[in-house]
C-alpha cells in the first residue's frame, strides 16, 4: 500500500531531530516554521500515527519516531548520496578507478594518496590490486587497471604512457642464524660470487610471460622462486635463505637484529645501493579522467618512505641505478 510519503518530508523529518526544534528546523532549511510543521502533519498522517510528543517546550520522538528515524536518514542519505554521484558523472569524473600496485612499493605512502584522493572524489568508488613484477604492467596492459604503478622494465610497452617516481632501495639480507652472516662475521669481508654459490636465494618471480627467462642478480645455484613479498619476507626471517629486499621493508628487522645485512662483493654498498625505478603507467588509448589525472599527479611527487633514507660513503656518486659492473640485484 503506498503512503504517499516525499522525500522532503523525510528530510524535514530528520532536520526537526538534528535540529531539536520546529523553529531551528525551519531557519536550517530556509524556510517558515508553518511549512516545517504542515509537513510533518502530513508525514504523521501518511504513517497514522505520531513522530512527536509536543506536549513539552520541545519536540520529543514518539516510541515510533525513535522506530522511523534510522530508516528516515538512510532514506535521506541514499539519496544526497545519489545525487553527488549523478552530479560528478555530469562533470565526467569517472564512477570508479581501479590502481595495481607492485608489491614492492610502500603502502603506507600509497595510503596517504589514497585517502587524499577519497576525500577529493568521495563519489568514485577504488578498487586497488596488489601484484609482482610483470604481472603488474599485464593488468594494466589487459584493460583490468586504469593505473599502475609498476617496475620501470627496459622493455616497457610502448602502449603505455610513463610518470617516473623515485626508486626503491633494495638490500641482501639473511637470518642472524644464516650460515652467509656467520661466514660474513668470521671473515670480515664482503661476500665473493663463490661464497653465494651453494646458499639457497630466495627470488621474486611473477606468473605474466613479461619476465619469461629473466634472472636478473641472481648469484646462487639453488633458487626458491615466489609471487609474493610477504611470503618471501616470511621465508627470510624464518632462516630458510636469502636475498634482497626493499629497504623501506625490512627497516625495523635491521634495527632489531632479526635480519642482517649482507656485504656482497657484485654490489658494493660503497659505491652505490642496489634500487628498481618505479613508475605510473596508464595505456596511451585510456588517458585517466579527472579523478584519475588528479591522483596521478599526486603519486608523481611523491617520495616512497625508506627509498633514500641511508647515507652512501660516497656523496659525489649518483644512488639511481646499480653497480654497472655487476647485474643488478634479483628481486
Amino acid at each position: 500500500m503506498e503512503l504517499g510519503i516525499s522525500l522532503d518530508q523525510l528530510r524535514i523529518f530528520t532536520t526537526v531531530v538534528e535540529e531539536g526544534s520546529f523553529s531551528a528546523a525551519a531557519r536550517r532549511l530556509n524556510r517558515s516554521q508553518a511549512s516545517i510543521t504542515y509537513a510533518v502533519q502530513k508525514l504523521e498522517g501518511a504513517i497514522g500515527t505520531l513522530l512527536f510528543d509536543r506536549s513539552g517546550y520541545r519536540p520529543d520522538l514518539t516510541d515510533a519516531g525513535r522506530a522511523l528515524l534510522p530508516r528516515a536518514r538512510r532514506v535521506v542519505e541514499s539519496n544526497a548520496s545519489f545525487t553527488r554521484q549523478a552530479l560528478a558523472l555530469r562533470e565526467g569524473i569517472e564512477a570508479e578507478l581501479t590502481l595495481v600496485v607492485d608489491a614492492m612499493f610502500p603502502m603506507s605512502s600509497l595510503f596517504e594518496a589514497l585517502s587524499a584522493f577519497d576525500r577529493q572524489f568521495p563519489t568514485v568508488q577504488t578498487r586497488l590490486y596488489v601484484e609482482t613484477l610483470g604481472a603488474t604492467v599485464k593488468t594494466v596492459l589487459d584493460g583490468h587497471a586504469d593505473l599502475g604503478i609498476v617496475i620501470d622494465f627496459d622493455n616497457l610497452s610502448n602502449e603505455l604512457a610513463s610518470t617516473a617516481l623515485d626508486t626503491i632501495e633494495l638490500v641482501p639480507v639473511a637470518a642472524p642464524s644464516h650460515p652467509l652472516v656467520l661466514m660474513q662475521k668470521q671473515s670480515g669481508a664482503a661476500l665473493s660470487d663463490e661464497d653465494l654459490h651453494d646458499h639457497l636465494q630466495l627470488v621474486l618471480t611473477d606468473r605474466s610471460d613479461l619476465t619469461k627467462g629473466r634472472d636478473t642478480g641472481v648469484a646462487s645455484v639453488r633458487t626458491s622462486r615466489l609471487a609474493d613479498l610477504g611470503a618471501k619476507h616470511a621465508m627470510l626471517l624464518a632462516g630458510m635463505g636469502w636475498g634482497n629486499m626493499p629497504l623501506h621493508v625490512v627497516s625495523s628487522d635491521l634495527a632489531a637484529g632479526r635480519l642482517i645485512e649482507l656485504e656482497i662483493a657484485r654490489w658494493p654498498r660503497h659505491i652505490r645501493p642496489p634500487t628498481v625505478a618505479m613508475v605510473i603507467v596508464h595505456r596511451q588509448d585510456r588517458p585517466p579522467g579527472p579523478a584519475g589525472a588528479w591522483l596521478l599527479k599526486r603519486l608523481g611527487r611523491m617520495v616512497p618512505t625508506g627509498s633514500k633514507s641511508r647515507r652512501v660513503s660516497n656523496p659525489s656518486t649518483p644512488i639511481s641505478g646499480t653497480d654497472p659492473s655487476a647485474s643488478p640485484p634479483a628481486r
